[in-house]
């Protein structure tokens, strides 16, 4: 009766975090080994998990938080196997192996709890958005797992003079050590129906990457002042 269904099970655990298809994270919990996640991202898990939403670290940072940047997260503790989601949204789960990675808060889902971790502001572009964008900034010997709606493009800029161009409303997460400025393209009054997406674009240039996603978000991450 359930043969049909095999194919669906979970493969044996390899690894910290890892893809089960490409719209779910599997996490393989241990005590010690604690897990920041986005809150209501859970859909399953087996053994025994616990859950803190809003602890005491992520209070911490969320100050810093402005305009909605921040992404509420939940502490998840214990042993066994999580499961988690993002409403269908694609799941990328990278290694960052001592290095760092700056994410749009909307684009987080899951990361380890030992990681350092905080909001900064995005430097250059404060003159094409009030107090300008404000990302979450994560580094360490540790796993990340990003969504992305629909699957996304890793740019690699390469390192040499060409700079990449990328819609702020598209754009996922970047090598923080890559230079950012804001381009503007055409003036705002030439919009027509449309927000910062197409006003305006980031330029990034140096060694690293970036991380884009096919459908932009549904809100402006950036609007147009003046």
């Amino acid at each position: 009766m359930y043969q049909p269904l095999a194919g669906y099970a979970p493969a044996p655990v390899t690894t910290r975090m890892e893809n089960h298809g490409d719209h779910m994270l599997k996490v393989a919990m241990q005590s010690g080994q604690d897990l920041f996640a986005r809150v209501g991202s859970m859909i399953a898990y087996e053994g025994f998990v616990q859950y803190e939403p809003n602890p005491p670290a992520v209070r911490q940072i969320a100050r810093d938080w402005m305009t909605g940047e921040g992404a509420p997260l939940m502490k998840c503790t214990g042993d066994g196997l999580l499961y988690l989601a993002d409403y269908g949204a694609n799941v990328v789960v990278i290694n960052l192996n001592g290095d760092g990675i700056s994410v749009n808060a909307t684009n987080l889902l899951a990361f380890d709890a030992h990681l350092t971790w905080g909001v900064e502001r995005v430097k250059g572009l404060a003159k094409f958005a009030g107090q300008g964008l404000w990302n979450t900034k994560i580094s360490g010997q540790g796993w990340v797992a990003l969504t992305s709606r629909g699957k996304p493009i890793v740019v690699d800029c390469g390192g040499g003079e060409d700079e990449t161009y990328v819609d702020p409303d598209a754009l996922v997460a970047w090598s923080p050590n890559l230079k950012v400025k804001g381009k503007r393209s055409f003036k705002a009054q030439s919009l027509i129906g449309r927000g910062s997406g197409e006003a305006y674009q980031m330029a990034f240039s140096g060694q690293g990457i970036v991380v884009v996603q096919p459908s932009e978000d549904s809100t402006d991450r950036l609007r147009f002042r003046g």
